[in-house]
């Protein structure tokens, strides 16, 4: 038995996905399916169970889970060290964080990352904050990129950068003509905004009931690019992160507005697991978030393109989700 077909075992157990499995491994799904009926004809016994609620393992598969993680965590140590001895630095990262900081914020140092150390499989997945941090103390990710740090004893932080927090309304609504607005004068006007529990929202919430004045939701969505869509088309204005509205800024779809009383900040971090033995990729990733240039504005469509044209990341959001109903 190859540890690689435990890991990628181990993979479908925990995602509960077969293409997940296969996009982590850089393997075909069918290559997936062939191990797991490898698996079952050794030890003559199911071990994933499909059903409308997904996959799941058996009782014997949780049993092979559970032993095959071990097998796999101290597999991947003994790799960490070897590669601390060479020169090469190699192997899989697992990094989870949220739409806006992934799509708007990330891609420039994703292309300095995989330009510096090619030889390193990047897995990206998009997740909403609390899940980052379970995940993290899990071991189901290596790294967690979040808004709002939260101070918990099981994670260690490293402070990554800070987005300034903007307004951002349609073209035609009559704010538009303003470059700044004191927030006084959004009282009672209609918001679009991040779901309750998203830590961004509880910041902008609290900017405004600091100024005076309780917000008007119309609408809650649990990421950045709907939000944007609404208010594209006159539902509401929001408050965002300057950076996931630029691209639109520029296009003419969104007009970004300053506060008077100053500037408001949304600082990001590194989140991972206390105790942990960091791999030297994940220390390079690290090193490479906290100390590479940032490309100015006009320079982040290259370095999205750079990424896509340079080596795929591999990258699971919330839609994959679907694929667990059909």
């Amino acid at each position: 038995m190859h540890i690689e077909t435990l890991k990628v075992f181990c993979d479908i157990v925990e995602s509960g996905s077969f293409s997940y499995a296969a996009s982590q491994n850089f393997v075909t799904q069918s290559a997936v399916s062939q191990q797991v009926r490898s698996l079952e004809e050794k030890y003559d016994c199911r071990l994933i169970e499909r059903g409308r609620a997904g996959v799941k393992p058996t009782a014997a598969g949780q049993m092979l889970y559970h032993a095959s993680k071990e097998i796999v965590q101290r597999y991947l140590e003994l790799e960490n060290r070897l590669q601390e001895i060479g020169s090469v630095v190699a192997g899989s990262i697992r990094v989870g964080t949220v739409y806006s900081v992934g799509l708007h914020e990330l891609p420039p140092f994703l292309s300095e990352f995989l330009r510096k150390y090619p030889a390193v499989n990047l897995h990206l997945e998009y997740l909403r904050s609390n899940r980052i941090y379970e995940d993290l103390v899990e071991g189901k990710i290596d790294l967690g990129i979040v808004a709002y740090p939260a101070k918990r004893g099981q994670v260690v932080t490293v402070a990554f950068r800070e987005d300034q927090l903007v307004l951002v309304v349609p073209p035609e609504s009559p704010f538009a003509r303003q470059n700044k607005i004191s927030l006084a004068e959004l009282s009672g006007q209609r918001f679009v905004g991040f779901e309750r529990d998203v830590p961004t929202r509880k910041a902008s919430d609290r900017i405004m009931r600091d100024h005076g004045f309780k917000p008007q939701y119309v609408m809650e969505f649990d990421n950045i690019e709907t939000i944007k869509r609404a208010v594209e088309i006159g539902l509401g204005a929001a408050i965002v992160p300057r950076m996931a509205v630029e691209v639109e800024a520029a296009r003419g779809t969104l007009k970004i507005i300053e506060f008077t009383e100053g500037t408001f900040t949304r600082p990001l971090a590194i989140i991972y697991k206390r105790g942990r033995e960091l791999s030297p990729a994940v220390h390079k990733f690290i090193e490479v978030l906290t100390t590479a240039h940032i490309p100015a504005s006009d320079d982040l469509d290259d370095a999205i393109d750079s990424v896509v044209s340079h080596r795929p990341v591999a990258v699971r959001g919330q839609m994959e989700k679907a694929e667990k109903q059909v």
